[in-house]
């Protein structure tokens, strides 16, 4: 959970923002929340930073025929949410959808509109959902590795998991990692895109034999997952390896929300994205290289790759990814990261990544 510091801090952000709008009706004017767009319209690739920024366009939520309801929805969850930080509780985005079928005409009739708000929330008031006291239904993904995590019990005891020691199983990310100690010699993180690779490279002990710590995403990584890495990269200066299937929706979904961020949830990439983080396969080069077997791309693919091109800011911001897409869109096919067992099923242990490590030269940044 997180600390009494940083709860009393969201609660002072939220009381400032009613007493904002409780100044605005003394004075006679209508209310306001202000709140910055979410979506890359709204964003660009800071060089300097490594991640999208915001652009500065804003939307206003008041108080007025059209959107009274949605405002009424704003103030209510403002005022939930003060009172799970004032009273040390917490709430999941599903219970926050049921708890509004008590405000009358201000309930929610569907759970997206509720997690929407909640969302805005977190954008005009600047803290993370979590710190607001909103979890999230999922929890992170699996970690193992030379990587100790220091948590405490409901109690108050500290407790260590140690992720050399688990058996055939592996550590779960809770959902929230604010409070968590990581101690770790690793020399790397290796991110693996699918369940199956993971387990792959967890059976065969591909994290003793090159001491680094493997985290499986399981597809586009929850935020709990991208925070635990985040603070890998941040506080532990571990570099960021990431292995995906060789397709666009593992370059510019997955690995491009790792790194540097979504269109939905821009407003918080310092928070949660990982700009140090590079692909180190299976890129576009090596389905040529190693001779991989492939599916054609399908239109969806396409498009997103011609949409990627044209129009991610991050993508144009780097030629090696403009050449690496150009070549795929050119190719016209994509490649799995099991494709490698065309060589043998300790092929990718013992040859594939091995290699792709130590050649920083194929990487993608």
């Amino acid at each position: 959970m997180i600390t009494s510091k940083e709860r009393k801090l969201a609660s002072q952000k939220l009381l400032k923002m009613a007493n904002q709008m409780y100044d605005d009706i003394i004075r006679k004017k209508r209310p306001v929340i202000k709140f910055p767009v979410r979506s890359l319209s709204n964003a660009k690739f800071d060089d300097e930073k490594g991640t999208f920024t915001l652009m500065g366009k804003e939307k206003e939520r008041t108080f007025n025929v059209n959107q009274a309801k949605i405002f009424a929805q704003t103030i209510k969850m403002m005022e939930f949410s003060k009172s799970l930080l004032d009273t040390n509780d917490f709430s999941t985005l599903r219970e926050a959808y049921y708890v509004s079928k008590n405000w009358g005409e201000a309930r929610f009739d569907d759970q997206q509109p509720s997690n929407s708000v909640i969302e805005d929330l977190e954008a005009a008031s600047d803290f993370l959902r979590e710190d607001l006291g909103f979890m999230p239904e999922e929890d992170g993904a699996s970690v193992v590795g030379p990587l100790k995590v220091i948590d405490k019990t409901q109690d108050g005891q500290e407790i260590i998991i140690d992720c050399t020691k688990l058996g055939s199983g592996a550590y779960n990310i809770p959902n929230e990692v604010t409070n968590l100690t990581l101690e770790t010699n690793a020399e790397f993180v290796l991110a693996i895109e699918t369940a199956g690779m993971f387990a792959r490279l967890s059976a065969e002990g591909f994290w003793k034999k090159h001491n680094c710590i493997l985290v499986s995403l399981k597809g586009v990584p929850s935020r709990a997952t991208r925070r635990f890495v985040k603070r890998l990269s941040d506080e532990k200066k571990l570099p960021i390896l990431v292995f995906t299937d060789g397709d666009p929706y593992g370059y510019l979904n997955i690995y491009r929300t790792l790194k540097v961020g979504s269109g939905k949830a821009v407003h918080l990439a310092d928070k949660l994205a990982v700009p140090e983080a590079r692909l180190i396969g299976v890129t576009p080069q090596d389905i040529v290289d190693y001779e991989l077997p492939t599916h054609p791309l399908k239109d969806h693919d396409i498009k997103r790759l011609k949409d990627g091109l044209k129009n991610d800011d991050f993508v144009r911001s780097f030629p090696e990814w403009q050449h690496a897409l150009s070549m795929m869109a050119d190719s016209k096919v994509r490649a799995e990261q099991q494709s490698l067992a065309k060589y043998g099923l300790k092929y990718v242990v013992e040859e594939y990544l091995p290699a792709k490590v130590e050649d920083q030269r194929t990487w993608l940044p």
